[in-house]
């Protein structure tokens, strides 16, 4: 396998990981996966059980990943376009598009990551302190419903290493 080959695949496994829309819980029903509203609820009425949310506190999370969810699905808008961009790159081995287009495919990601951690800070914000430490203590994950492993504490200390 050539290099070019092996950077189109590794673009092309990324994109489908970054991109992929859902927070990790597969499909429920065994059909097409839940849209956005139903994964939404369906994250809220989670959090509820573990961390015990007030009705105020559902509806501010209800809020904040609903607005989340509309401004990565903005930014995600022309993934597809670019991907096959960067497609027909690699075909005619033009390593300048292809470039342009890898970039252009991270700039949405940087995109994508903010909006998410935003998200879960002003969710984490509106928790109270022992609802906070419930939250630490929940493994999360990419596209879960943390920031990573151990939540905001966790990520504190793993970055002021």
């Amino acid at each position: 396998m050539n290099k070019l080959t092996r950077i189109f695949a590794a673009a092309a496994i990324s994109s489908a990981f970054v991109f992929a829309q859902g927070p990790g819980m597969g499909r429920m029903g065994g059909g097409n996966p839940p849209d956005a509203a139903t994964r939404i609820q369906f994250r809220v009425e989670m959090l509820t059980k573990r961390l015990g949310l007030s009705d105020a506190q559902k509806s501010s999370a209800t809020t904040i990943f609903t607005d989340a969810e509309t401004a990565t699905t903005k930014a995600r808008a022309n993934v597809s376009t670019i991907q096959d961009t960067l497609a027909a790159a690699v075909k005619k081995n033009d390593v300048v598009a292809i470039d342009q287009a890898a970039t252009q495919l991270g700039v949405i990601n940087g995109q994508v990551m903010s909006i998410q951690g935003k998200a879960e800070a002003a969710f984490y914000a509106i928790l109270t302190p022992d609802q906070q430490t419930k939250f630490d203590s929940m493994p999360h994950g990419p596209g879960g419903m943390g920031m990573g492993r151990g939540g905001p504490q966790a990520m504190r200390s793993r970055t002021s290493q």
